[in-house]
């Protein structure tokens, strides 16, 4: 018996090409009450880049698919309780906190905010990973 839900499964083999990868991942996890998404980046999911160079485009695309995630989970952007945000420079922080904080308004999750040398595609600029309750 499993005790969490995958949703949106793929492999890397498939998302990233490029690379010898072979790993079987989700885009998120429920668990319980607990709902688990993976890093969502300027992308869709059908791989469409949103806005290179510019990282509130990216921000927003990456919100609109932390929201579905969630809603596909059964929890809501409101039910959020942390956050980790990854970007690629510090001259990101302003426009990628500015849009995260439009959709997460009266929210208050706890927050990491990180300046890492790059992410897994050079295209992209931020990353964010939500973590949130389903309610009773």
């Amino acid at each position: 018996m499993t005790t969490h839900t995958r949703l949106r499964k793929f492999n890397t083999k498939d998302t990233y090409p490029g690379q010898s990868l072979d790993n079987d991942l989700c885009q998120v996890v429920r668990a319980g009450n607990l709902v688990f998404v993976r890093g969502q980046v300027g992308s869709d999911f059908d791989g469409n880049l949103t806005g290179v160079g510019d990282a509130a485009a990216q921000t927003e695309q990456a919100m609109r698919n932390v929201k579905q995630l969630l809603e596909e989970a059964g929890s809501r952007l409101e039910d959020i309780c942390r956050i980790q945000v990854y970007i690629t420079d510090r001259a990101y922080r302003e426009p990628v906190y500015r849009v995260i904080g439009k959709w997460l308004k009266g929210v208050y999750p706890v927050s990491t905010g990180l300046i890492v040398n790059g992410l897994a595609r050079p295209e992209w600029v931020m990353e964010i990973e939500a973590t949130a309750v389903i309610p009773d």
